[in-house]
């Protein structure tokens, strides 16, 4: 097992520059997740410490080694793609202990390895089967399996729920994390999906036009989001946002903007609070509500055409088109400057 250094790292294509001088410290053993929007430069970041994309400046160093000039067999890395890439004519064991073998592995070796890959997976009675006899699931596992039978110091997944289903994507997910508490190897993780991020890192790195918006714990970008980029992409629903003229009261405002110049409000959908007319901090339209089980997604939008959801345990008991009316414990409110999107502390 190892941990990673990279520092300033660059990435041009041409003249177009896309990563902007990226430094990150992970450590051995952690669950770390790159997660930002379509374009942020999380899976270039990804196949750079793979090996998979030159680096234009700067460095990366596994464990006490700079790799950049280190061919990506040699980096005692592991790759899980978002396509499964088995061989189809290959059954699982053959598609397992293919690398190892192109490795000249001694067959004894191979077949410990591939075994106990299998039984960590679950897929023990699957070996014999090709690819088309699995569903997408077992695909993905087998896909991992190949690289765990590598015993690399890195593993390294970009985005490998993608292609699965709802159900499975939870599934796998668990399974994903379970194997990481048995491994307990250094694993990189790049999603777009928020709720990955959140329910398996360690350490979350929230990326976005090739730059690192925040690094933190799950908790941490979700309690104390560095500028409303990561406070909006961080939770489901994203927090909303409202301007001080959706306070219905110039009490209330000053309350909860305590004489900030014009910042913006971020509330999270469950922070807003049902409330009475009179001594509500927001009124607004219902628009649509989503129930979902076991809470109900209230859609709205305030007078001055502020769109916002909130989060509640019933219907609500007015109609479509009708006024609502929250309130907010100010504790649970965030400030961000306005023309920046920077926290105010």
């Amino acid at each position: 097992m190892a941990g990673l250094t990279i520092r300033n790292v660059k990435k041009s294509y041409g003249e177009v520059q896309v990563m902007h001088g990226i430094d990150l410290d992970i450590k051995d053993g952690e669950f770390v997740v790159f997660v930002g929007p379509s374009g942020c430069g999380k899976s270039t970041l990804l196949r750079m410490i793979a090996g998979l994309e030159e680096i234009s400046d700067g460095s990366v160093a596994i464990g006490d080694q700079v790799v950049n000039e280190v061919a990506p067999s040699k980096r005692g890395v592991a790759m899980v793609f978002q396509t499964y890439a088995l061989y189809p004519h290959m059954n699982v064991y053959k598609n397992m202990a293919f690398g190892l073998r192109q490795a000249k592995m001694p067959e004894p070796e191979i077949e410990k390895r591939v075994r106990a890959a299998a039984e960590i997976l679950q897929i023990t009675d699957f070996l014999d089967r090709t690819p088309r006899a699995l569903s997408g699931g077992q695909r993905q596992r087998v896909a991992i399996g190949r690289a765990i039978v590598r015993e690399p110091e890195v593993f390294l997944f970009d985005e490998p729920l993608s292609n699965l289903d709802a159900a499975l994507r939870v599934q796998t997910r668990l399974e994903i994390a379970r194997l990481h508490e048995r491994l307990g190897t250094t694993m990189i993780y790049v999603t777009h999906d928020q709720v990955e991020a959140m329910t398996l890192a360690d350490k979350i790195v929230v990326l976005r036009d090739g730059r690192v918006e925040q690094v933190g714990s799950p908790i941490e970008l979700y309690e104390r989001p560095a500028n409303s980029f990561v406070a909006q992409f961080i939770g489901s629903p994203k927090m909303n946002f409202f301007g001080v003229a959706d306070i219905v009261s110039a009490e209330k405002a000053a309350e909860i903007v305590q004489d900030l110049t014009d910042p913006v409000i971020g509330i999270r959908p469950e922070h807003l609070r049902k409330a009475s007319e009179n001594t509500a901090s927001i009124r607004a339209k219902l628009e649509l509500t989503e129930h979902l089980g076991e809470h109900v997604l209230v859609h709205l939008i305030t007078d001055r055409g502020t769109e916002f959801i909130a989060k509640s345990e019933k219907m609500p008991d007015v109609a479509r088109g009708e006024y609502m009316y929250f309130n907010v414990d100010v504790s649970n409110v965030h400030l961000f400057e306005g023309a920046s999107g920077s926290r105010v502390a």
